[in-house]
């Protein structure tokens, strides 16, 4: 991945209610252009949120574990230089 640490954006959603994670994260995401990476701190396996990639943004990004817990994961998500959409939406996404 591209960026140095210190230039992505982080969130750890350890500090952020459960039911405003995925919609902060994928808002994030959004934002990041093509290469740009984001971190992310949580107390859990973030596995759903990679599902949910894969599922609705197949190819779109990139997924690296950087610790894998007991106690703490962080993982690295890099827009993909290649993430351009097929569909008819217009959306630079």
């Amino acid at each position: 991945m591209n960026q140095t640490t210190q230039e992505k954006p982080l969130i750890d959603v350890r500090t952020v209610p459960p039911a405003e994670r995925h919609p902060r994260i994928f808002g994030m995401l959004n934002a990041l252009l093509p290469g740009g990476a984001m971190l992310i701190t949580s107390d859990h396996d973030p596995r759903p949120l990679h599902y949910q990639l894969e599922m609705h943004f197949s190819g779109m990004f990139g997924w690296e574990y950087l610790e894998q817990g007991p106690d703490v994961w962080r993982v690295e998500i890099e827009r993909l230089q290649n993430s351009g959409c097929d569909c008819c939406c217009g959306a630079d996404h």
